[in-house]
């Protein structure tokens, strides 16, 4: 498995996306499928997510996961989910340090939030759906509310469709841009398109959040990543964003 696994060193806020390799489901999953409603054997992905928690030094119980439907709903949460149902949300966000917050993607952008002074983090599943019903600003207010500032946020979104790749109709095209403008593209091919992860930077950067980095990854170009579009059924991907539990330098600043 390769995982892209970053760390701001001096704040213990960590960011990390998986790719497809590592793992042990079968085809067409094949191998390191995280989502658990796709189709594929439930014990492989319980396999499977344990592999990378390892790989990330989590407890793979400790990990929050969600029933992605395509909102804007957030959850604040404390702890892992137990033995209920998940609740149907498109972002979490944290003010506890050493949970980590997962996000499950095969094209839709995935977007990691961390503030290491205020201690607060937050993952968001950012899809055109999604993105258009404002599902990161609602991200950002929720991180807000317990105690996060904009300036401070630092926000990494991972490997996701690219704008020459995601074609669409012209008509929503149109609508897409009309609630968020940076998301009007063209395919390579020269067809109208949706570049999800520009309109979601444009988007953060509208509320406030400047420290903003994109991975260079089409999932749908790549034959590393999973891809919804590519191959209809497939895997998922997943993004992990958390907090050192020891208290970072300059935590409790204002």
């Amino acid at each position: 498995m390769t995982v892209r696994h970053d760390a701001i060193d001096q704040s213990g806020a960590h960011y990390a996306f998986t790719d497809r390799w590592g793992g042990v489901s079968a085809v067409p999953y094949e191998e390191l499928n995280l989502g658990g409603a796709v189709g594929d054997d439930p014990e492989a992905v319980r396999t499977n997510r344990a592999i990378a928690a390892r790989e990330l030094g989590l407890d793979p119980a400790a990990v929050v996961w969600m029933n992605q439907v395509h909102g804007r709903d957030v959850a604040v949460v404390d702890g892992p989910w137990g033995e209920g149902p998940i609740p149907s949300v498109d972002a979490v966000v944290t003010a506890r340090r050493g949970l980590a917050l997962a996000v499950l993607t095969a094209d839709c952008t995935p977007v990691l939030l961390a503030d290491p002074v205020a201690g607060v983090v937050g993952a968001a599943h950012a899809g055109r759906p999604g993105m258009v019903a404002g599902v990161v600003p609602a991200a950002v207010e929720a991180m807000v509310s317990l105690g996060a500032r904009p300036e401070r946020i630092a926000a990494r979104t991972g490997p996701a469709v690219c704008g020459r790749c995601y074609e669409v109709p012209a008509p929503m095209r149109a609508q897409v841009a009309e609630v968020e403008p940076a998301a009007w593209s063209e395919t390579s091919w020269g067809t109208p398109a949706v570049d999800v992860t520009a309109a979601v930077h444009a988007q953060l950067a509208a509320v406030g959040v400047t420290d903003r980095q994109q991975s260079g990854v089409c999932t749908l170009e790549s034959r590393d990543h999973y891809s919804y579009r590519r191959d209809r059924v497939t895997g998922r991907l997943a993004g992990y964003v958390w907090l050192a539990e020891s208290d970072a330098p300059g935590a409790g600043e204002a």
